[in-house]
């Protein structure tokens, strides 16, 4: 019996299917000439601890002046002072500040350098003190100025709140016990009361007369950690015998400071400076 043709004959390759017809494509919206140039522009992003990149002039007139200055070397206080005048170029009035090298070991507690003195012209801007303290040294000290009063209401304030609107924290004997648990929050910010820094009240002392001098102008001080004390000691707008005699009471309160266990030089130098302007060094 002969085979089926048809059994033996391949399966008909189906049709493809009928492709639908492609819808034109939308037509896109014309972008702007702003956008366009949005596009286009290099996104700047700034870094944040970065300055902005300064022009060449500037990068010129400040070499000069630190070349000038570094030929100059070491000059007696009172031209150091006259010198910064000439270098002012901010239009706000700037800090003036004093910068000691001392020749300590960081790595000795016992040589560590801190304290705090009240300048004879003040520093030329307001001091925010919060005191803790109760019942009647609370009223005295409000009595006296003080930005902030309060006891254990305060200490929360500080723990939960995180409270820290204040530039001086001053605080009595009776109240250190709670104070104490605030060294984590207050300590890293240069913040916690210390009999050192004068800012431990004693029973027998008087927090308003604490209060005062804060509020007038005491400088607190500490020596970082390579060494160096910092601080400012006024304003530009000062006079120049007032910039004077607050930075050499400042010096001399460093130097009166000297630890016993610091061994041969104390003081290897000291530098003024403004703001905006670099350090000039500085005989004394």
């Amino acid at each position: 019996m002969a085979k089926d043709e048809n059994k033996d004959a391949a399966p008909a390759a189906a049709a493809p299917p009928v492709a639908a017809e492609a819808a034109p494509p939308a037509e896109a919206p014309a972008a702007r000439p702003e956008a366009e140039a949005a596009i286009a522009a290099p996104k700047r992003t700034k870094k944040p601890g970065v300055p902005p990149k300064r022009g060449k002039k500037l990068r010129n007139h400040l070499a000069n002046i630190e070349k000038r200055l570094r030929e100059a070397g070491t000059m007696p206080l009172k031209q150091a002072v006259a010198e910064l005048r000439k270098l002012k170029r901010a239009k706000f009035d700037e800090t003036i500040e004093v910068h000691i090298n001392l020749g300590i070991d960081v790595t000795q507690s016992d040589q560590m350098v801190r304290g705090a003195i009240g300048l004879p012209h003040g520093i030329g801007k307001s001091v925010r003190v919060a005191v803790f303290a109760q019942g009647d040294n609370a009223a005295k000290a409000k009595a006296a100025g003080a930005d902030v009063v309060g006891g254990a209401d305060l200490v929360e304030k500080v723990t939960k709140e995180n409270f820290l609107e204040f530039d001086v924290a001053i605080a009595t004997q009776d109240m250190m016990g709670q104070v104490s648990r605030l060294g984590k929050v207050l300590g890293p910010r240069g913040l916690m009361p210390t009999p050192k820094a004068g800012t431990v009240v004693p029973a027998t002392g008087d927090v308003a007369a604490a209060v005062k001098e804060f509020k007038a102008g005491k400088v607190e001080y500490r020596s970082d950690k390579t060494g160096q004390v910092h601080a400012g000691v006024g304003k530009m707008s000062f006079d120049d015998d007032k910039l004077v005699a607050n930075i050499t009471t400042f010096v001399e309160q460093v130097r009166a400071a000297k630890p016993a266990a610091v061994k041969g030089v104390y003081i290897n130098g000291v530098s003024v400076s403004a703001t905006m302007s670099p350090g000039i060094r500085v005989a004394i």
